[in-house]
Formats: C-alpha cells, sequence, structure tokens
C-alpha cells in the first residue's frame, strides 16, 4: 500500500511512502532513540538518521531494503525536518493499524 506524506508546509511537495519502507523503518527500529526528550523533529534529527542508516548500511553490507528506504525517503531532496516529523507520524498511525490487524487475526 503506498502512502502520501506532505513534505512542507504548503503541501507543495509530497512523498511516497509504501509498507515497504515502514517495514524497513519497523525492522531497524530507525525511530527508536532519535528524538530528544522535547520531542522536537529538526534538522539535526534528519542528520542523526542519516548517520544512523550510514552505520546500519555498513554493518549490513548494503542491505537492499535498507539501500531502497534512503534512496526513496531518507536522502531524498523533500527529505527535512517537516517531512520526517510526517514520516514518524504516518509510521505510528501504520503501527497502530498493524497491531490491530495482528488482534482481529488472532481472534479469529
Amino acid at each position: 500500500m503506498k502512502h502520501t506524506i506532505q513534505a512542507n508546509p504548503k503541501g507543495s511537495r509530497t512523498m511516497e511512502i509504501c509498507d515497504g519502507h515502514l517495514e524497513t523503518i519497523k525492522r531497524f527500529a530507525l525511530f527508536s532513540d532519535l528524538l530528544d526528550s522535547n520531542g522536537i523533529v529538526d534538522e539535526t534529527v534528519v542528520e542523526k538518521l542519516r548517520l544512523n542508516v550510514r552505520q546500519l548500511l555498513e554493518a549490513h553490507n548494503g542491505e537492499e531494503s535498507l539501500l531502497t528506504l534512503c534512496k526513496d525517503v531518507l536522502f531524498h531532496d523533500n527529505m527535512k525536518a517537516f517531512a520526517l516529523h510526517q514520516l514518524i507520524c504516518l509510521y505510528i498511525n501504520w503501527q497502530q493499524q498493524e497491531s490491530g490487524k495482528t488482534e482481529a487475526e488472532g481472534k479469529n
């Protein structure tokens, strides 16, 4: 499934995010401990995420799903603090939907 996030406050730029991207974020726990206690997403958080991903790429010998996430999302020209905030919100909603599906399947 594809999702569209706003990449700037005006809404003139968007980014396409697929479930595969979100699954890769989950698999590598990319948002774990990313934000400081203030919870503000700014350009330093974007850079921190990119540095973390570079380290993971080295450790996992260029994992294909991680490379795809980098190319399509994390190192995209439109990935700035606003877009990362939107991506984090999308990820949280996606996780809640996934856990809801799992619970529903478990009841059947």
